[in-house]
């Protein structure tokens, strides 16, 4: 089906022989492949991904205003669970990872049903379990670098999260300045929020190297890059393809 009206970052995934459907619920708004259509399945699991979510924090308001990490709970529903972890890993507050956590919530649930596999983007960020390499574009809104290269991710390394934090585009805070903050991670929740804290620190060019190397050490972050502009940096176990 055609992508929704605004979202041409939604081309930058590049899989083929899954099909593709959207769901939107409230706020959340997914873009699915899978090996059929799926929407009532993934309605359904993206309201009681919502419904856990917002029944946790009606009695703890902080969860969703905190920018600092919040305690784990073992007792905690996923994808609160997942939340409380990777922002204590990231060193932000939970609802950083609220879309990356959302989206593996979803994906992991539509795995049984999708032998081939399945890709669920939520506002860019990625969930992703494939059978087949998958490659997924470096969006960076106006800059001249953006959707010229991509990342290629193969199946070993798959679940992966791959999401992505900006200065200049979107409606989720960020504190820095760079047009695009992109981590691979082990999970989409660990690579939302680690995509938040890296982009909070790169307000100018000088501070990408350092601010690539500090969310390397993160446990779980596989690999990241930062676009500034007309400037590129990267680290990790990252495979860079040109796209044409």
């Amino acid at each position: 089906m055609s992508e929704p009206k605004g979202h041409a970052y939604r081309r930058r995934v590049r899989a083929g022989g899954l099909a593709g459907f959207a769901v939107r619920v409230e706020q959340t708004d997914l873009f699915v492949r899978a090996s059929r259509d799926m929407t009532d399945e993934t309605y359904d699991l993206v309201r009681r991904g919502r419904e856990r979510i917002e029944s946790w924090a009606a009695g703890r308001p902080e969860f969703l205003t905190s920018l600092h990490p919040l305690p784990s709970n073992r007792l905690a529903p996923s994808p609160v669970r997942e939340m409380l972890e990777a922002g204590r890993t990231a060193g932000v507050g939970p609802m950083a990872a609220v879309a990356g956590a959302l989206a593996e919530f979803v994906g992991l649930r539509l795995i049984p049903a999708s032998p081939e596999g399945v890709i669920v983007e939520n506002g860019g960020d990625v969930f992703l379990q494939t059978a087949d390499p998958v490659t997924i574009g470096l969006f960076a809104g106006v800059s001249k670098l953006s959707l010229r290269l991509g990342l290629r991710i193969e199946p070993r390394d798959m679940p992966a999260g791959v999401c992505t934090s900006s200065g200049r585009l979107g409606h989720s805070l960020s504190l820095g300045r760079a047009d695009a903050a992109t981590v691979v991670g082990a999970s989409a929740a660990l690579a939302d929020a680690a995509a938040t804290a890296l982009g909070n620190r790169v307000r100018e060019v000088r501070e990408i190297e350092p601010a690539l190397e500090w969310v390397l050490s993160l446990e779980g972050v596989r690999g990241a890059a930062v676009v500034l502009g007309d400037r590129l940096g990267f680290l990790g176990d990252l495979d860079l393809v040109a796209l044409g």
